[in-house]
């Protein structure tokens, strides 16, 4: 038996460590660029936790900014139109639900910034301000 690359491995009957080039030699142009927009999902995604670290450090103590979701949805619509291409369900299923939780968060932070807009709006009658005095 020879070194793990040497292809001497018993149970290997192909080439044990292709380079990751050769990967790339086999797909045709549009899974070069399905693979292409799957790694864009993949980055879309990553960056809601590195921004999330980001805004975290800045103020000292773990928050949840509302880019994160737009960062959480975007990516995961990337991701679940990649997993549609690939007919994977198991990764339709997992982007497909996280899609809905990014948008149920997304509309309950403008939900909140329309009810706090509209709390802000709503002037204070002198009554009430003389009554709340007394």
């Amino acid at each position: 038996m020879g070194p793990p690359c040497s292809g001497g491995h018993p149970f290997r009957f192909s080439n044990p460590c292709p380079s990751a080039m050769s990967w790339f030699d086999n797909l045709t142009t549009t899974d070069l660029i399905w693979t292409g927009i799957g790694f864009f999902g993949q980055f879309l995604f990553s960056m809601r936790f590195i921004y999330q670290w980001i805004k975290s450090e800045q103020v000292k103590r773990s928050v949840v900014p509302e880019a994160f979701w737009y960062f959480s949805l975007f990516g995961g619509l990337t991701l679940l139109a990649y997993a549609i291409h690939r007919k994977d369900p198991v990764f339709l299923v997992g982007q497909g639900t996280g899609v809905v939780i990014y948008l149920r968060n997304i509309h309950l932070i403008h939900s909140e910034k329309k009810r706090l807009k509209a709390e802000l709006a709503v002037p204070v009658s002198v009554e009430a301000g003389n009554a709340a005095a007394s």
